[in-house]
């Protein structure tokens, strides 16, 4: 008993040093941001924004799925001001969850296209991310590719690389894909990849694009910043990328973004943080870092996803992919993309 006493009181404390610094400085304007973020990426734009503020950020990291079980463990006594995470799925289930209040801003709306914001207005993207198809220029000619819906052909049998169906990056593609064509017709083209896969899916998009560069593959769908930061270190990589759906509706783009908790001590300062967010002050400092787009299309990209050219968003909101994302991960089970 003495040791379960022990093991307890220490878990408690843990708890309590985690919880401390955000309870401190009392009287001073602070925010308190749950991120799915990593520090590397949001402290240097946290600390510019009290620079010119003098608003305190203080912030806590996890995955996402983590911290959305801790913001509904949390209840009305979260010390969250904001949830920032990646991907729309992910904001579009805390919204459901009830874990975000409406985020009602003339200057978001100005800032931020209707197509990376939640219609009902609990949530804004912040920046975006393209998930695109990457080819070996050894192996494949560019004029040969077109769409994601194209790579179930026969002609790309046993030639395809797909990251696990597991990650919520192709769930949301899929749920796109059955917004746009339906559940029977997004199905056939699925059980087409996976007829066509070369090898096993993927855990990470990085090894997907290793394998295209080492020719175990031709061609694989993959989001641009995974290829940018390979790109960074190694400009001879032998993978080349394709701007999908030209012709059609474009590209599919998903969002890293940000809400207001429902039970924010702060709404006031976490609106004004997340509207500073989607200004050029942060913009690049949110997106450059991590080689993803500006969210605010007045903002230049940075020089080196610039020099990829430029290319269509789908229009679609992207709020589907969390609304169809339960019927994308059934369909990706019938169709045996594992």
């Amino acid at each position: 008993m003495l040791k379960a006493f022990l093991q307890n009181s220490v878990k408690s404390l843990a708890i309590f040093s985690i919880f401390m610094p955000l309870a401190v400085h009392a009287g001073v304007d602070e925010v308190v941001v749950y991120s799915a973020r990593n520090e590397q990426l949001i402290k240097p734009l946290f600390d510019a924004y009290t620079k010119q503020t003098g608003t305190v950020v203080r912030f806590v990291t996890d995955k996402e799925g983590p911290l959305l079980e801790r913001l509904k463990a949390e209840g009305s006594n979260t010390p969250a001001d904001v949830l920032i995470t990646v991907d729309a799925g992910n904001l579009w289930q805390a919204a459901n969850s009830g874990l975000l209040q409406r985020l009602d801003s003339t200057i978001i709306q100005t800032n931020i296209p209707a197509h990376l914001r939640d219609p009902q207005n609990l949530w804004t993207g912040l920046s975006v991310r393209a998930r695109t198809i990457f080819f070996n220029p050894k192996k494949v000619d560019a004029k040969s590719l077109t769409t994601y819906e194209d790579l179930a052909k026969p002609e790309w049998k046993g030639r395809l690389c797909l990251r696990t169906s597991k990650k919520v990056y192709n769930q949301s593609l899929v749920a796109m894909l059955i917004e746009e064509h339906g559940e029977a017709q997004t199905e056939q083209i699925v059980k087409g990849w996976v007829q066509n896969l070369a090898t096993d899916v993927f855990p990470d998009d990085t090894k997907l694009l290793e394998s295209i560069a080492a020719g175990q593959c031709d061609v694989g769908i993959a989001n641009t910043y995974y290829f940018g930061r390979i790109v960074d270190k190694k400009p001879n990589f032998n993978v080349k990328l394709f701007w999908a759906n030209k012709g059609q509706k474009g590209v599919h783009v998903n969002i890293s973004g940000a809400g207001i908790t429902k039970h924010a001590k702060n709404s006031v300062g976490a609106k004004k943080l997340i509207e500073w967010l989607s200004s050029k002050d942060a913009q690049n400092l949110f997106t450059d870092k991590d080689m993803e787009f500006p969210a605010n299309p007045a903002i230049a990209a940075d020089p080196v996803l610039a020099g990829w050219g430029s290319f269509k968003q789908n229009l679609i909101n992207v709020n589907k992919a969390g609304e169809r994302q339960s019927a994308a991960v059934k369909l990706m089970d019938r169709a045996g993309y594992k």
